[in-house]
């Protein structure tokens, strides 16, 4: 169909990993997905997960292959239109960053590594999408292969988001080796799961649900199990897990497991996922769950269409900081201008790459100084502590890290931000916000110095009017010393 507008998600799970294609429509309430075409391949990443929480080569060259063939199927796409994500396992995993190296030239697209409650978030976005329509709250329980999600949330809207480290992979790895399952390993399983349930308990059972709704594998194989052996009509029940918890002792090894529905690919962590589930179910007093058909991939498909019509989480969660920290909105409004102004005189790279570098930019000159509502010594530490560590709906593990290191760099010594900063770009992100900060230190309104910076050979040269120095001793005084800081790196700055 020419002239289509297409998106797609990589979800790459700790169990499976998933291509979704969808087709953007326009409707009179807005813009919808609808899937075109999906992929589905079970690489159980968890599994590959050593006791030194290191991804073995197997799991490697499994996961490789299969980015491979996703990558052949996204040949045609362009970078803004693919958005891929990893959960838990490459969350915890000691290797994870030169593994997703190898793996972003095989699937031939950025790979980003989502925090948990980002995970929660876009899975919300999935089920509330594709679910029908609910009165009064939802609760979502996700089961995947590393760790499990719940949100609850009303409309579009999550309020409560958490992410247990437990899931069908894990568990069945850690209690149900080769399958073997008997009362005693199955019942430390269930307690294990409820004392992780239990953490989060209170919130959610004051919060209150009308609806409670599983999604992901481990929900859609449990209520096809149910229904196709008559256990229920097709929704998660009380009566039937327990139906299910019996069929399993009975055969002593899920793979001696006879159920209709069961599939060959969910028979190794079935009985993992079954004791997630069950847990759920009694620390939340759940009698009934409806399944839904939507998840992290379309929840990825739908903030990736955000952000095409510029509604951007990134730029909520930015906006929501300024508030919370209390943000000198002028100061930061002053910083960001000149040092976009001066990024975009010798930035290098393709049209997405500048645009990339620009947002961050902008979004770190909005929060460099929220560290100051912790302490103006070091506020710049501050502010990067919190950029690292805090729950920024919209980013990704990989954005946090950037964003946190040139706001820690646009301050102090610049030895401390080795390693932390790659490619040129990110350097002259840092070296435009250090003069911005450096130039409006009086924080006040002036007219903009005649300030130009171009490519050298061994780094950058900053041109600066003359008599405007001359009459801003203190500015000169602090940009050479800011030339000398950079040569300890060694890279050349030089005030012309």
């Amino acid at each position: 169909m020419p002239g289509q507008r297409l998106l797609a998600a990589v979800d790459i799970g700790s169990n499976s990993f998933r291509l979704l294609i969808g087709r953007v429509a326009e409707t009179p309430t807005g813009s919808q997905v609808y899937p075109l075409d999906s992929l589905k391949e079970t690489v159980r990443l968890a599994s590959g997960l050593t006791r030194e929480k290191r991804l073995d080569a197997a799991s490697q060259q499994r996961a490789l292959a299969v980015l491979q063939r996703f990558g052949e199927r996204l040949r045609s796409f362009a970078p803004d239109q693919v958005r891929a994500v990893a959960t838990n396992t490459l969350r915890v995993a000691k290797n994870a960053r030169d593994f997703l190296q190898t793996a972003e030239a095989a699937l031939g697209f950025p790979i980003e590594v989502i925090a948990g409650r980002e995970e929660a978030r876009l899975i919300y976005s999935g089920v509330s999408h594709t679910f029908p329509p609910q009165n009064g709250q939802m609760l979502v329980v996700d089961i995947g292969g590393g760790s499990t999600e719940f949100i609850i949330g009303q409309g579009h809207e999550p309020r409560l988001m958490e992410s247990l480290f437990m899931g069908c992979v894990s568990y069945s790895l850690r209690y149900f080796p080769g399958g073997e399952v008997d009362r005693y390993t199955l019942k430390q399983a269930e307690l294990a799961a409820q004392k992780e349930v239990e953490v989060i308990a209170r919130d959610y059972i004051a919060s209150g649900w009308e609806t409670a709704v599983g999604s992901s594998g481990t929900a859609k194989a449990l209520g096809e199990i149910l229904e196709s052996n008559g256990y229920s009509d097709g929704v998660i029940t009380r009566a039937g897990l327990e139906r299910l918890r019996e069929a399993l002792l009975r055969a002593g090894n899920s793979n001696r497991l006879k159920l209709e529905a069961l599939k060959a690919d969910r028979v190794p962590v079935f009985s993992g996922g079954l004791a997630i589930m069950s847990a759920v179910f009694t620390v939340l007093g759940l009698e009934t769950m409806q399944v839904a058909e939507g998840a992290l991939r379309q929840g990825v498909l739908y903030d990736l269409l955000g952000r095409s019509q510029r509604q951007d989480m990134r730029d909520v969660t930015i906006e929501q900081f300024m508030q919370r920290y209390g943000v000198d909105r002028t100061q930061a409004r002053r910083v960001g201008a000149l040092a976009q102004h001066l990024l975009g005189q010798a930035a290098q790279g393709s049209e997405e790459e500048l645009e990339a570098i620009s947002r961050v930019l902008g979004w770190a000159a909005s929060l460099h100084e929220i560290g100051l509502s912790i302490a103006h010594s070091g506020y710049h530490k501050h502010s990067a502590y919190i950029l690292s560590n805090a729950d920024m709906p919209g980013f990704s593990k990989m954005d946090q890290i950037k964003l946190a290191a040139i706001v820690l760099g646009h301050n102090g010594k610049l030895t401390k931000l080795s390693g932390q900063l790659t490619g040129p770009n990110d350097w002259l992100a840092v070296l435009a916000l250090r003069v911005a900060v450096l130039i409006y230190r009086r924080r006040a309104d002036m007219p903009e110095p005649e300030l130009h910076i171009a490519a050298s050979d061994k780094g950058y040269a900053l041109h600066a009017d003359a008599q405007w120095l001359t009459g801003h001793p203190l500015t000169e005084f602090s940009l050479r010393q800011e030339c000398l800081e950079w040569g300890k790196i060694g890279l050349s700055v030089e005030l012309v």
